[in-house]
C-alpha cells in the first residue's frame, strides 16, 4: 500500500499503524537477508511509535500528513537513539545520538514509525551501494544487479514493499539513480528546499528528497520535508503553496522539450527505446512535447573536481589511519581531492554557473525537459562501474543526472517500464530552480498517463 491509501485506511478504522507497521517488519524479515536494504532495524521502537500513532487515530488527534506511515531514513540523516554510522568502520556506534536531523526531527513530527536505517556506501561518496562496513545492497528486481546509489538502501526497501516510502540524499543522482534502477520515484527538490544539517562537504551539490512508489507519496513527502529550520542557513523560505495541493495543476499547454540525450550521452537503445516510448504517449495524450537539447557543454570534469574536493574536506577530519580502511575508490577520491587548488575549485564553480545560465535561458523556451533518467539499466552488484565497461569512476555513466546538481535545479526520476530482461528504466524531468511544485505535477500527470 502507499502512504497515501495507509492513511485513508487508517482514518476508515480498517486498518491499524500497529498492523501496517507489523506487515513492513514481516517483510524486512522475509526479504532483507537477500537484498540488504537496512543496517539497522528497530523492532521494538517502531512498535511503540506505531502504537502512540494508533492511539492518536482513535482519539481523533493525528499529529500529521503522514501519522503512522512507517518510513526508512538513509543511513546518513541524524536520528536521536540511533547510530549514524555511513557505512563506515571509522564511524564508532558506541557513543551518543542525541541529535535529530531537520529531516528525521520533521518526520518525527509528523508521527511517521521509524523502521530503521537504510544502506548507504561509505560517505554516500558514489552510484552504488557497498560498504566495507555493510557489504553489498542489491536490486529486487534482480538481486544479481545493483540498485543504484547511493540512496540505493532505500530504493531497495520501497521496491521490495519493505516499507512505502523512504528518504535519500542526491549529490550527483543519488536518488534518481537506485530510483531508476530499483522502479520508484525518486525526487531531487531545489537545493535548499529541504534543509539539511551538518552542513554537508559537498556543499551546494547536495539535496534531500523523498523516494516513493507514487508521486502523490513523494508530494506529501516534501510538504513535511520542506517546514524551516534554523540549522540550514542555505535553507529556502517556507513556500505559499503545499505540494499535494499543486499536484493537479494543469500542464497540458506546456512546453516541454525532450533531449535524448543532452548532446552527449550515449545511451542504451533499450533504454533509449523505453523513454522515447513514453515521451510519445505523453505526446499523444495532449503534453506539447519538442525535441530540443539544452546546449552545454558535459561538465564531469568540474563535477569530479568538486565531489573529490568534498570528499576531502570531510574525510580530513577523520582520525589517522581512516585512509587505510575506507573503500579503495573513495582513497583515490580522496586523494584526488587533496590536490585540487581554490582556483581549481573555484573555476569548477564557475563552469556549474555556466551550466545553470544555459538552463536558465533554455528554460525561457520550455517550461521543463525531459531526459532518460539514466542511459544503462542496472548492472551486477559489487562494482563501482559497469563490468567491461573500461570506464574508471561512477560519474561517467550516470550524464544524466549530476548537471542537475551543479545547476541545483529540481529533477524526478518515475518508472517508465523496463527492458526485456524485466530491469526498471526511469524518465527524468527537470525543472527550472523553484519550480517543485511543477515537477512533481508533469511526474503526476506522467504517472497516470503511462498506468491507462
Amino acid at each position: 500500500m502507499t502512504a497515501v491509501e495507509l492513511v485513508t485506511a487508517y482514518s476508515a478504522g480498517a486498518l491499524s499503524p500497529v498492523e501496517a507497521t507489523r506487515a513492513v517488519l514481516d517483510a524486512i524479515a522475509e526479504r532483507d537477508g537477500e537484498l540488504n536494504a537496512f543496517c539497522l532495524v528497530d523492532a521494538d521502537r517502531a512498535l511503540v511509535q506505531a502504537k502512540e500513532s494508533e492511539a492518536r487515530w482513535h482519539s481523533g488527534h493525528v499529529q500529521g500528513l503522514l501519522d503512522g506511515v512507517p518510513i526508512s531514513i538513509k543511513d546518513v540523516f541524524l536520528t536521536e537513539g540511533w547510530p549514524t554510522r555511513r557505512g563506515s568502520t571509522s564511524i564508532e556506534p558506541d557513543v551518543p545520538w542525541p541529535v535529530d536531523s531537520p529531516v528525521t526531527a520533521r518526520l518525527r513530527e509528523d508521527g511517521l514509525v521509524f523502521l530503521g536505517k537504510t544502506t548507504t556506501p561509505e560517505m554516500a561518496w558514489k552510484a552504488v551501494t557497498d560498504s566495507p562496513l555493510t557489504g553489498i545492497t542489491r536490486n529486487p528486481a534482480d538481486p544479481s544487479k545493483t540498485p543504484g546509489g547511493s540512496s540505493g538502501g532505500s530504493a531497495a526497501a520501497v521496491a521490495a514493499g519493505m516499507g512505502p516510502v523512504s528518504v535519500g540524499t542526491d549529490g550527483g543522482g543519488s536518488i534518481r539513480i537506485p530510483a531508476s534502477f530499483c522502479g520508484i520515484v525518486g525526487f531531487k527538490p531545489t537545493h535548499g528546499r529541504v534543509p539539511l544539517y551538518p552542513a554537508s562537504p559537498f556543499g551546494p551539490l547536495a539535496h534531500g528528497g523523498p523516494m516513493t512508489r507514487t508521486v502523490e507519496d513523494a508530494a506529501l513527502l516534501m510538504d513535511i520535508l520542506s517546514l524551516p529550520d534554523p540549522r540550514d542557513p542555505t535553507a529556502l523560505a517556507p513556500t505559499l503553496t503545499t505540494f499535494r495541493g499543486q499536484l493537479q495543476r494543469e500542464v497540458r499547454g506546456l512546453t516541454v522539450a525532450y533531449s535524448a540525450d543532452l548532446g552527449y550521452a550515449q545511451v542504451d537503445p533499450e533504454v533509449a527505446a523505453v523513454v522515447a516510448a513514453a515521451v510519445r504517449r505523453l505526446d499523444e495524450a495532449g503534453l506539447r512535447v519538442v525535441t530540443a537539447d539544452p546546449n552545454f557543454q558535459d561538465p564531469l570534469e568540474a563535477f569530479e573536481q568538486l565531489w573529490a574536493a568534498g570528499a576531502a574536506t570531510l574525510l580530513s577530519k577523520f582520525p589517522a589511519g581512516t585512509r587505510d580502511r575506507v573503500d579503495p575508490g573513495l582513497g583515490r577520491c580522496w586523494d584526488r581531492g587533496e590536490s585540487v587548488s581554490a582556483v581549481e575549485y573555484l573555476d569548477a564553480r564557475g563552469v556549474a554557473a555556466e551550466v545553470g545560465i544555459a538552463m536558465g535561458t533554455f528554460h525561457a523556451a520550455y517550461d521543463l525537459l525531459i531526459t532518460p533518467t539514466m542511459p544503462i539499466p542496472a548492472f551486477e552488484a559489487g562494482h563501482d562501474v559497469p563490468p567491461g565497461s573500461g570506464l574508471d569512476s561512477w560519474p561517467q555513466w550516470t550524464p544524466f543526472t549530476y548537471p542537475f546538481n551543479l545547476t541545483q535545479q529540481p529533477a524526478i526520476s518515475i518508472p517508465v517500464g523496463h527492458t526485456e530482461s524485466g530491469l526498471p528504466v526511469g524518465m527524468q524531468i527537470v525543472g527550472p530552480r523553484h519550480s517543485d511544485d511543477l515537477v512533481l505535477a508533469l511526474a503526476r500527470y506522467a504517472e497516470l498517463v503511462l498506468a491507462e
